[in-house]
């Protein structure tokens, strides 16, 4: 049974991962960014982010350059993020080992970032409905451009899908063996009597 002083430090615990869990992800964000940067970059800028690089399957749709960037930008922002959180945000003396937190966390990204690669399309996508307007966004300037905006409205809406993901599923059995300890229930001695 858990006694009152338990829950706030187990409440706190979880406020303070969900706080440095925020920063790791502003770190990824800024990795992301970076890597989707760098890569827009060598493609000649945003002006060419919609570039199609090949068909899919003979279909109507096609894999555009965009998509790249945003699968790159995942998986380096995500290795990254995975090594910060093991090492400080879920920081515990018994571990699974690396490949075995690590193959979850990417699997709960991967997800999210299936997802999110469809919102960032949408964003991009003049045809869609979702679409950045022209009113500010357009490509001739970094400040005002369409690829980055999206990039980071996308990070945004599956940031919170990867915490509760990853709190829940990736790091769980740690987590459940801190729980434990916390709420373990101290076994009184008895006394023998020997009359």
């Amino acid at each position: 049974m858990m006694t009152i002083t338990e829950d706030p430090r187990r409440h706190r615990r979880h406020l303070m991962e969900f706080i440095k869990f925020g920063l790791v992800g502003g770190s990824g964000v800024l990795v992301n960014m970076l890597v989707a940067f760098v890569m827009n970059r060598a493609n000649g800028g945003t002006v060419n982010s919609q570039r199609i690089l090949f068909n899919l399957f003979g279909s109507p749709w096609n894999f555009r350059f965009t998509s790249l960037v945003w699968i790159v930008a995942f998986v380096v922002s995500n290795i990254v993020n995975f090594q910060l959180n093991r090492s400080w945000t879920f920081k515990r003396e018994r571990r699974r080992s690396w490949w075995a937190e690590f193959w979850p966390f990417f699997s709960v990204g991967a997800v999210a970032a299936f997802f999110g690669m469809f919102i960032k399309i949408a964003l991009t996508n003049p045809t869609s409905v979702c679409y950045l307007s022209s009113g500010f966004f357009h490509e001739q300037s970094g400040l005002h451009s369409r690829e980055y905006w999206a990039q980071i409205i996308t990070i945004a809406i599956t940031t919170p899908i990867n915490f509760v993901a990853n709190k829940l599923w990736t790091f769980r059995r740690v987590r459940q063996a801190d729980d434990l300890e916390e709420t373990e229930p101290a076994v009184p001695h008895r006394k023998v009597n020997s009359s």
